[in-house]
């Protein structure tokens, strides 16, 4: 054999192993027909890859290819698995498939551990069972979607690591920066929950400080002063009216004052004589009865006129002895009148209605329901509903009967009105508190959002905030119950918490469906 037969001889062999190679190559990587198809199958399925959330995204390790069903495909020599979380019509779930040189593997070929590590929580371990084609996981990805995840697989008798991962939700703000926009960082914990009743009610007055106005003496009204809405003092002139009965008492009183002067004279008189041994005590005695009885005259027909409210200091000084003024009995607001000037008044017509508003009534409608949770003496609180007037007081009267055609009760809360913001007529709605629960994790009611039709906190962690949708529970509109979704001792962000949420916005990290 020549020496250009062995050259020939040999770049044969070297193109062979050349092509052996590429071919050994080529059967391990998925080809480009395969990789069509997984594009194509992708929007056709009911699960979403991690990175259809246009959240922020960080990877570590491997760098993720895109799946046959949409999710993050990790390939090491030749083995992959496609990482999928699907949530059509069922909470999130993992959904794993398993390939090899781009073919599917049954889903039993290989044991996979999935393990997701979240800012403030424990890490979250997922077990997995063969389910038609796919590995499902055993438990539930909770929102959101932000976490560090490790994927450990054995397969073949070889273990595969990959890790990965991704943020969503959450937004980098310093301290100094929450102070500014007015955000406060609390501690979410065990509170009081003073569950409230509100029930719908009417200002109206207080009954006991209504007092009708009476003349007391029949007369002719002279003068009226006072009219309906006004408001009064005590002892304040309502009217004048001349009264021939007032004219009759005055002047029994004068008289009996001039019987009472000279009978004191006489007494005093017949006194001194008789000391004197001049006259007999028998006149001494008649004129000290005499005395006496002029005074009980004096007296009765002083009686007579204070009964009628007419001051003493005032009898001599009045000229006018048929002259009268109607004086008001109490401090408070004309409420009705029924009196004109030139009219003839009878001594018991009621010609004004004044009612003390000092203190106020406040009658609430109590459904037969409610009917065991009110009590005397119990704290309500009684806001009005057309202007912004608030006030506290206590549960005075509850009614024993329940309206047949209302079906409701009547309670009263007694309201202090000195300063005259509560006008009867005003409707108003009464809070009570009802029950007062404990409950282990509460968290303030301006701390919550809605962010992707979940009700969320932001929680605090480190520099980093991160929502937390919550399952929530009762509320006493200050605080609210958290059933799931936040621990007792975890921080989260209240007061203007909204600026937050915006931040998300601008920084595209919200959920995506």
């Amino acid at each position: 054999m020549n020496k250009r037969q062995r050259i020939s001889i040999a770049a044969v062999i070297a193109t062979g192993v050349v092509l052996g190679g590429l071919i050994l190559i080529w059967d391990k990587a998925p080809s480009h027909d395969t990789l069509h198809e997984i594009h194509d199958e992708a929007a056709a399925s009911g699960a979403h890859e991690d990175h259809d959330h246009p959240a922020t995204e960080k990877r570590t390790g491997q760098e993720p290819g895109k799946g046959r069903k949409g999710g993050k495909l990790f390939i090491k020599d030749g083995f992959g698995v496609e990482v999928t979380i699907f949530e059509k019509g069922v909470p999130p779930q993992l959904r794993l498939y398993l390939y090899e040189n781009g073919k599917p593997l049954p889903p039993a070929a290989a044991k996979v551990t999935v393990t997701l590590s979240r800012l403030g929580a424990p890490a979250q371990i997922f077990n997995f069972k063969p389910e038609a084609d796919y590995l499902l996981g055993d438990q539930v990805v909770e929102e959101p979607h932000s976490f560090d995840m490790a994927i450990a697989a054995e397969h073949d008798g070889e273990t595969f690591r990959w890790g990965y991962s991704q943020v969503e939700a959450r937004v980098a703000m310093p301290d100094e920066m929450l102070k500014g926009i007015g955000v406060e960082i609390r501690t979410a914990g065990p509170a009081t929950l003073r569950l409230t009743l509100k029930l719908p009610g009417e200002i109206v007055f207080d009954e006991h400080t209504i007092v009708q106005v009476v003349p007391r003496l029949p007369g002719i009204v002279d003068a009226v002063y006072r009219h309906h809405g006004q408001h009064v003092q005590k002892g304040e002139v309502l009217a004048v009216i001349e009264s021939m009965m007032l004219a009759d008492l005055r002047s029994q009183l004068f008289a009996a004052r001039k019987r009472l002067g000279l009978a004191r004279i006489t007494f005093e008189r017949e006194k001194q004589l008789w000391e004197e041994k001049i006259s007999a005590k028998q006149d001494y005695l008649t004129a000290q009865q005499a005395l006496a009885e002029a005074e009980i005259a004096s007296d009765l027909a002083l009686s007579k006129l204070r009964t009628l409210g007419v001051r003493p200091e005032a009898i001599h000084q009045e000229r006018d002895l048929s002259r009268y003024e109607i004086q008001a009995p109490i401090p408070g607001l004309i409420t009705a009148k029924a009196i004109a000037q030139g009219q003839t008044l009878k001594e018991d017509t009621a010609i004004f209605t004044i009612a003390d508003v000092s203190t106020v009534w406040t009658h609430i409608t109590v459904y037969a329901k409610d009917l065991d949770v009110l009590k005397i003496g119990q704290k309500a609180k009684v806001k009005a509903t057309a202007i912004d007037v608030e006030g506290e007081g206590e549960i005075s009267y509850i009614s024993a009967l329940v309206g047949a055609a209302t079906r409701t009760a009547t309670a009263r809360i007694i309201l202090d009105n000195k300063d005259g913001r509560w006008r009867p007529g005003m409707f108003v709605t009464a809070e009570l508190v009802a029950e007062e629960i404990q409950v282990p994790v509460a968290v303030s009611v301006d701390a919550i959002q809605t962010l992707n039709d979940w009700s969320v906190v932001f929680g605090r962690y480190g520099e980093h905030l991160e929502a937390r949708p919550l399952k929530l529970g009762r509320s006493d509109g200050k605080m609210v119950e958290v059933l799931s979704g936040l621990s007792a001792g975890e921080q989260y962000a209240a007061g203007n918490s909204f600026v937050i949420k915006s931040e998300l916005g601008k920084a595209g990290a919200s959920h995506d469906h």
